[in-house]
């Protein structure tokens, strides 16, 4: 029997384990993999290890929260989007397993992308445990999914909310748009209010965040690729002007030529949110993977806040460690 927390996380990751500890709430994360989880069981998370697919949410009977964040390469703007193309199969498990029919196997079969079908694994734990809020994100793109999911929630009696979130307009020191579902079936829901903007606090620069100079030159990217999991994504331009490193060596060139400058990972983490000394494990390409594939902490804590009712402690961007 797993431990119990206040929330279970599915392709958990490391983003939303270390979002929600602010709002003095913990999660059981469930991943597959293994760089991810020993990073997650050493910044002091619980961490079932597995393939999620496999296992029976009766177990987590009771757990108040609920987060997923599926995998998102066949959604994202890289790569041959053959998620995009497997959406009708996606829709039709959603609906399959929200009356408690599992056609999961017959579906993949017929996807381009056998991730495609991860998006509509939540379901199959919601139908089971009806969780008392629900907070899942993905990339803008499954913002339709995600309005499915929420009909259906509605009908289960639940408040529901979606929309495409900025993490800038949480702090962050980065566009990071993501597409959000909310739901609760104690309390009326709604997207948080952004806390950085025009009449708010300003923007997050990401030159700040890391302590980078600026040039006229293109903004730095990383990506550490595809992998089964999910693959990271690239860092995009600052709310500045593109800059470049002050200290550090160009890392590979464009088709055009252009030169772009790999942060390290500790300025990745940084420009996700994370605090300074997140203890990654793995591989320096995982540790970029795991970065790449998080929600950004700060989002997290918006989100969270807004579908349990905790208040949310004012959120701040850590500097590069």
């Amino acid at each position: 029997m797993p431990s119990l927390a206040d929330a279970v996380d599915l392709f958990a990751g490391i983003g939303w384990a270390e979002g929600i500890p602010p709002l003095g709430l913990t999660e059981t994360g469930l991943e597959l993999a293994p760089a991810a989880c020993s990073t997650r069981r050493a910044a002091g998370h619980h961490t079932v290890q597995g393939d999620l697919t496999q296992a029976a949410p009766a177990a987590y009977r009771g757990v108040p929260g609920f987060i997923g964040s599926p995998p998102c390469p066949g959604f994202g703007k890289s790569g041959r989007k053959l998620g995009l193309r497997d959406l009708p199969h996606v829709h039709q498990a959603i609906d399959d397993l929200s009356s408690g029919r599992d056609t999961r196997a017959a579906l993949n079969a017929q996807c381009l992308d056998p991730r495609s079908v991860l998006t509509a694994e939540p379901m199959r734990w919601l139908h089971e445990l009806r969780p008392e809020w629900v907070c899942m994100e993905q990339v803008p793109s499954v913002l339709p999914v995600w309005e499915h999911y929420a009909r259906i929630l509605t009908t289960w009696g639940y408040s529901t909310t979606t929309a495409v979130l900025d993490a800038a307009d949480y702090g962050l020191g980065q566009r990071r748009p993501r597409a959000i579902l909310i739901a609760s079936r104690t309390r009326d829901v709604a997207m948080p209010a952004a806390t950085h903007g025009p009449g708010l606090l300003p923007y997050t620069a990401m030159a700040d965040v890391i302590g980078w100079g600026y040039t006229q030159r293109p903004a730095p990217t990383v990506t550490g690729g595809g992998t089964a999991t999910g693959g990271a994504e690239p860092f995009g331009n600052g709310t500045r002007q593109a800059m470049r490193r002050v200290i550090g060596t160009p890392a590979w060139k464009d088709r055009a030529g252009i030169a772009h400058l790999r942060p390290t990972i500790a300025e990745c983490a940084a420009l996700q949110g994370f605090r300074p000394g997140l203890p990654l494990q793995g591989r320096q390409g995982e540790q970029y993977l795991i970065v790449g594939n998080a929600v950004p902490p700060p989002l997290a804590t918006a989100v969270v806040s807004a579908a349990s009712g905790i208040t949310a402690p004012a959120l701040s961007v850590p500097a590069a460690a």
